[in-house]
């Protein structure tokens, strides 16, 4: 079986856990969470490339108060379906020092990103470090970092949609959907 024809299969088979209109609402209650927690704070809000794109686009419209936007990429995965040592490809342009961060991820899965992202902004000096995922996935064991901000809870299955990826496709899927089989 071709790659595409992988993808398509997944698709075709995925359960979808929420809709678009159930991640919209989500996302619409963190926003306002967030809003009361950072509204005196002019954070940065730090972006995780590539699946916290499409989380951060939506959250950022909910988002009534000043900030800064930039974004990183570092991750475990790199197209597979199983993480491994963490790559980091861009690191944030703005300064990190004396300022409050959000990181907005499109998911905590094991928790190793966010942990090493969190450590990062501790040392370029930042005062306060927030997170915020679309997705929390309940694996079964205890994280090396937890959400501040959570939009959904699902359970341990292979997830894409919303940003979420499958060997680097489906991100696009207007909902968050679970695999049926992972290839």
């Amino acid at each position: 079986m071709t790659l595409l024809e992988e993808i398509r299969r997944v698709a075709d088979e995925a359960t979808c856990l929420y809709t678009h209109a159930e991640v919209h609402e989500a996302i619409k209650a963190m926003a306002a969470r967030i809003t009361i927690e950072l509204q005196d704070a002019h954070p940065i809000i730090l972006t995780v490339l590539n699946g916290g794109i499409f989380f951060a686009g939506e959250l950022l419209l909910h988002l009534p108060f000043p900030l800064e936007v930039d974004s990183l990429k570092a991750g475990r995965y790199q197209g597979a379906t199983a993480g491994t040592t963490m790559t980091w490809t861009l690191r944030p342009s703005l300064s990190l020092k004396d300022r409050t961060v959000l990181v907005v991820d499109d998911i905590l899965d094991e928790g190793i990103t966010l942990s090493e992202i969190i450590r990062f902004c501790e040392q370029e000096g930042a005062k306060d470090i927030y997170s915020a995922v679309l997705v929390d996935k309940m694996i079964g064991k205890e994280k090396p970092a937890t959400a501040n901000f959570v939009g959904l809870v699902t359970e341990n299955h292979y997830l894409f949609g919303y940003g979420l990826d499958y060997k680097n496709h489906l991100r696009n899927w207007p909902g968050v959907y679970a695999c049926q089989t992972v290839y």
